[in-house]
């Protein structure tokens, strides 16, 4: 529990200097914070990519939305997938699940809280990330997808 606030205070004093002083000092100083970033998990066949499945930067690992884009449509089956999908690329990035910091979650229907819920409780170690659930507006989740998740880990 220690470990994950400390990596959380970081986080934040990472965020309020870039949005203070340290974009500043940057330009000033010509560095580039963007050769720091490790981009991976990216689609290869397109000459100019929409996003990237995976960055790292400073520490930290942040996982692009996942969603599961197969049948059968039941929230459990999907949650297990996307997951599962989560996992994979933290383990990729030298990070796991119980080093996740922050969860964001998007449900194509409100009322499959609970079926999500049942399948997302303990699967990221004793102590949970932070979370954030919304149902998406109309339209859904794209891809067909009952939910979609996205993650901040630390490494």
């Amino acid at each position: 529990m220690n470990e994950r606030r400390s990596v959380m205070k970081k986080l934040l004093a990472s965020v309020i200097g870039l949005a203070g002083f340290g974009v500043a000092a940057s330009a000033r100083t010509g560095n580039d914070t963007k050769s720091e970033k490790e981009v991976f998990d990216v689609e290869s066949d397109q000459d100019i990519p929409l996003f990237s499945g995976a960055t790292k930067h400073k520490g930290l690992v942040f996982i692009a939305g996942k969603g599961a884009h197969t049948a059968p449509f039941e929230i459990k089956e999907h949650t297990e997938i996307v997951i599962k999908e989560l996992e994979k690329g933290l383990l990729a990035a030298g990070s796991s699940m119980e080093k996740v910091l922050k969860v964001n979650v998007y449900l194509n229907d409100i009322a499959d809280y609970k079926g999500m819920n049942e399948v997302y409780k303990g699967k990221f170690g004793k102590n949970p990330p932070v979370r954030t659930t919304v149902a998406v507006a109309k339209g859904g989740v794209p891809g067909d997808s009952l939910v979609e998740m996205d993650c901040i880990a630390y490494v």
